[in-house]
């Protein structure tokens, strides 16, 4: 089974054993450098005095329609 194994990448996901052992045993990922990176541990970006999502929408949706409206008024003129 083992020559099958190592022929074939499909039957390896069926035996996980088998890849831990031969993940722990290998020279060349044992020689990678290891670090670990945590990117969402603190927001990059601070929100002091951001404003609520809800809000922003709100005026975002106001000024579209006030520009539509400008555009109306200006065409019916």
């Amino acid at each position: 089974m083992q020559t099958t194994t190592l022929a074939n990448p499909f039957v390896m996901m069926t035996d996980p054993e088998t890849i831990l052992l031969a993940v722990e045993r290998s020279e060349r990922l044992n020689r990678l450098s290891r670090k670990v990176y945590r990117p969402l541990d603190r927001p990059l970006i601070p929100k002091v005095g951001a404003k609520d999502l809800a809000d922003f929408d709100n005026e975002i949706d106001t000024a579209i329609e006030d520009e539509v409206l400008d555009v109306l008024v200006a065409d019916l003129a």
